[in-house]
């Protein structure tokens, strides 16, 4: 249970949750000052830690810069700022003035004024389980703009020295996992692509270089939010350590001003002293308990039509991928492109959210009804945030799009962003879906978003700057009445893959595609990096063809298979052509994965052996009473030996069964001296071994 206590006399106030204490307090000027953040401590003990702050600098070198809660601009603080403003007479320098606190079911809210101009800031403090989530709120009488409004700032204990973990990658190659000495000085990782991006994810982690898989301190920061952002680490030569984030970019100016407050995304921070480990169970636990909107549902095996049929769809083809499906033990159906408007490739249609009555000659409902026949939920793919200018939408509505005037408007796969900012454009978007999804009964959507902004601007529009924020809202709002008025849809976002996984998308979405490659070897490092943060129960994975259509790898069934089955199983080859073997072998592991599936999207991950190098890899997961180990062999070198897995997470008093082989084994020994993987010879071998704790 989340404890915070006002500290009156000290005008300190003390946040202690599941696994941390943080404590903040009001200087001499007013200004929100950073006091602890880490292991749980009493409030007497906070109060030591405030008695040993030195208030002394020989103007050069302050020992207390950088503390700030928000660090803001103005004076003599030089420290990276959260937030800048400028007021209308061109002043730019903030000073803060504490008006108020407000503790209400484990949030806390201190309100503050500028000492002159009237401007309002509100810092929110909210404890939900391990984690604490942070926030900031302006509000102002006359116009003010705001050059920089960041979430928070992140004062780190000083250490002898800093590593920093991180994800970076690209377009099928997402989240590669990267950890590395902090530099000192400031380091940026953002998105200026108006979404969250397939280049980095924001979310970093902090330790003193020491900390392992099990072991050490491990702070970690991640943003809610999935459009432009950026994360600032600075590394002063005094020590001190400090990461600040929120959204926007260099050159975007927020105002301000009556009727318009500016909120900024949560951002979270998590204090563990389990290790990276530890860490990610972590944020796990938050996302299931406090950011997925059903946490508690198991997620359905999905099929899905693209790799099979690409732009060539029609009734008759996804009514045969359908009955294929549904044979191998398949729950939700998804079509994806090619059933709308004059959408027979990329060049043209999107837009025209009509279904094409040459391939439906009586709409969709038919294969719908087909779908729910086979015992399946229905699917189907979306692009709300897109138009082709070869479309009847664009020539009607040229306007709608992103653009500036006398500037050309760049087409990435044939494609423009329109502006969702506009109340005309989000209410079009709105008015399609409810009747889609309402009149044709949709259970699922896919929801893509398959390029960047460009040419961001909206003519005729005071203030332009805003879409970038109001864009990404305005998805939000729609995702949310959606889910409001049709109770029993589930949306997957998408962004040509992983270009849009972060907390704000997951806050209302079931699951995330986490990249369009889906190369099992690949998959391996890409979900690893995915999983630092993000929980498998959301980790959208699917099995393919071989060769596969991005590395044109061929790599066995059941190593694909076990591969995706660590996250959600998805399908996604040509299934109508499968030889009979493939088809017996894919129905025994669709019903293997439906019996671990539980584990696997509700339990606790470790990971035994990360895919650090081309041997072999291995995770496990935790609930309850069950668990399941996967292991890997990527490649076999020299004929190493096989080494033992040391599990976690079990009962050493215990013991545990292997159902598939009637073999127990001691809790103890696994923990000590691990399981040997029993995997098959040669590379691109794989196994999943099920454990049962015996009832002792």
């Amino acid at each position: 249970m989340a404890v915070i206590s006002f500290l009156e006399e000290h005008r300190t106030w003390v946040l202690t949750g599941e696994s941390c204490t943080y404590a903040l307090r009001l200087d001499e000027d007013d200004v929100p000052t950073h006091v602890h953040w880490g292991p749980p401590l009493p409030e007497a003990d906070v109060v030591e830690l405030m008695e040993s702050t030195l208030p002394w600098w020989d103007g050069f070198n302050d020992p207390n810069e950088g503390l700030g809660e928000l660090a803001a601009d103005g004076g003599t603080r030089y420290w990276t700022p959260a937030l800048q403003v400028r007021f209308a007479d061109g002043t730019r320098a903030l000073e803060w003035r504490y008006a108020d606190h407000d503790v209400t079911d484990g949030h806390l809210r201190l309100f503050f004024e500028d000492r002159h101009y009237p401007l309002r800031i509100t810092l929110h403090y909210r404890l939900r389980g391990a984690v604490l989530e942070r926030w900031t709120e302006l509000g102002a009488d006359t116009d003010v703009e705001v050059v920089r409004a960041d979430s928070a700032t992140w004062a780190l204990p000083v250490f002898e020295d800093y590593r920093l973990s991180h994800v970076t990658g690209r377009w099928a190659a997402e989240t590669q996992l990267h950890r590395s000495p902090v530099p000192h000085g400031e380091t940026v990782f953002g998105s200026r692509r108006g979404i969250t991006s397939h280049h980095a994810n924001p979310w970093v982690m902090v330790d003193d270089g020491t900390a392992t898989e099990g072991h050490g301190e491990v702070y970690g920061i991640a943003l809610a939010w999935s459009g432009s952002w950026r994360l600032t680490t600075t590394r002063s030569s005094t020590g001190r350590l400090t990461v600040s984030g929120g959204f926007g970019q260099d050159g975007v100016v927020h105002r301000v001003g009556p009727g318009r407050p500016l909120t900024t995304p949560v951002a979270a921070g998590l204090y563990t002293d389990g290790g990276f480990g530890a860490a990610s169970r972590a944020w796990h636990a938050y996302v299931l308990a406090h950011v997925l909107p059903h946490p508690d549902e198991l997620r359905p095996v999905l099929y899905n039509s693209w790799e099979a049929t690409g732009f060539d769809v029609t009734e008759a083809g996804q009514r045969a991928l359908a009955e294929r499906a549904a044979a191998l033990g398949v729950e939700l159906f998804v079509m994806d492109d090619g059933w709308f408007g004059a959408r027979t490739g990329d060049h043209a249609g999107l837009g025209d959210w009509q279904v094409n009555r040459e391939r439906f000659p009586d709409g969709l409902k038919p294969l719908v009804d087909a779908v729910h026949g086979l015992g399946m939920r229905f699917g189907i793919w979306v692009e709300p945030e897109m138009v082709n200018p070869d479309s009847d939408l664009h020539r009607a509505h040229p306007d709608w799009v992103l653009h500036h005037p006398h500037r050309r408007r760049s087409e990435l796969r044939r494609q423009l962003v329109l502006n969702f900012a506009r109340p005309d454009v989000a209410a079009w978007a709105h008015e399609w879906l409810d009747r889609l999804v309402g009149s044709q009964g949709i259970d699922f959507l896919k929801w893509d978003m398959n390029r960047p902004f460009s040419e961001a601007g909206w003519p005729g529009e005071r203030d332009q700057d805003r879409l970038w924020v109001e864009h990404t809202r305005a998805v939000y709002a729609l995702l949310d009445r959606l889910r409001a008025d049709h109770p029993g849809l589930r949306i997957e976002a998408c962004a040509g893959g992983g270009g849009r996984i972060d907390l704000g998308v997951l806050t209302r979405t079931d699951q995330v595609w986490t990249s369009d490659n889906t190369d099992a070897l690949d998959r391996l490092r890409i979900q690893h990096g995915y999983g630092q943060v993000y929980p498998a129960r959301a980790m959208s994975a699917w099995v393919t063809d071989n060769p596969n259509f991005v590395t044109a790898r061929s790599v066995p069934l059941e190593f694909r298979f076990h591969v995706a089955m660590a996250g959600v199983l998805g399908l996604g080859g040509d299934i109508v052509h499968w030889p009979e073997d493939d088809l017996t072998l894919a129905r025994e592991l669709v019903a293997l994965y439906k019996d671990i599936r539980p584990v696997v999207q509700h339990g606790a991950l470790y990971r035994l052996r990360p895919p650090v190098d081309d041997g072999v890899t291995a995770l496990q997961y935790v609930h309850g009473d069950r668990v399941v180990v996967f292991a890997y062999r990527q490649a076999a070198h020299f004929n190493a030996p096989e080494r033992p897995l040391r599990l976690a997470g079990l009962d050493p008093a215990h013991r545990y069964l292997d159902p598939d082989s009637g073999v127990t084994h001691s809790g103890a020994v696994l923990l000590a001296r691990g399981l040997p993987p029993g995997l098959p010879t040669g590379d691109f071998a794989s196994r999943v071994v099920r454990l049962e704790r015996v009832k002792i």
